[in-house]
Order: C-alpha cells, then structure tokens, then sequence
C-alpha cells in the first residue's frame, strides 16, 4: 500500500514538471535569430558534406561571418544620423537637403 502511495506521489510530481516545461516563454528574437543562423550554416555544412574537425571549423566561421555582416547596416545607419545631424546644423531644407545628404553618404563609403 505505502509503495501504491509513493508510486501516485511520484506520477504527480511528474506532471508538475511537464506542466512547467509547457509553461516556458517563446525564444526572445535574438534567439529565434541566432536559431536561423545555426539552422542556415547548418544546411550549409551538410551541402558540403563536412564532417569532424572541418565541421566544426566551418560553422565556427559562419556563425562569426554572420556577426559580422549584420554589423555593416549599423556603420551605414550611423554614416547616415552623422550625415543628417550635419544637414540639420546647416538648415538645409527639401531638395538642397536631399543633394547635400547624397553628397555626405557618398563621401562616406
């Protein structure tokens, strides 16, 4: 009888834990990015048919060449307030504002 008690208790403990587990909050976007990135290299090593050391040696790269080039829009982005904030202190206004913004973003490539 003590081991049927024991036996219940221990059932229901478990389903505590499932009913916890299905709690759980959705990934936040960073990790639903960083899921994409692994799954996209992933895909990618196994075009290759990389395996071992070469396997790991690749996705290291990818997943560091990714960082990397989402890094590229932010030194634009910045480029482009610089450039605004410059026309702004200047009172450019309409289209001499737009050939001066031109100007700016080309001298910064």
């Amino acid at each position: 009888m003590k081991v049927m008690i024991i036996l219940a208790a221990l059932m229901l403990s478990a389903t505590g834990v499932v009913a916890a587990e299905q709690a759980k909050k959705a990934p936040s976007p960073a990790q639903l990015a960083q899921q994409e990135k692994m799954k996209n290299c992933n895909a990618e090593a196994g075009k290759k048919a990389l395996k071992g050391d070469e396997r790991k040696k690749f996705m290291s790269e990818c997943l560091s060449s990714k960082k990397t080039k989402a890094a590229a829009p932010s030194a634009q982005q910045d480029r482009t307030a610089s450039c605004n904030a410059e026309a702004g202190k200047k009172a450019l206004k309409g289209d001499e504002q737009k050939k001066f913004m031109a100007e700016c973003l080309k001298a910064g490539k």
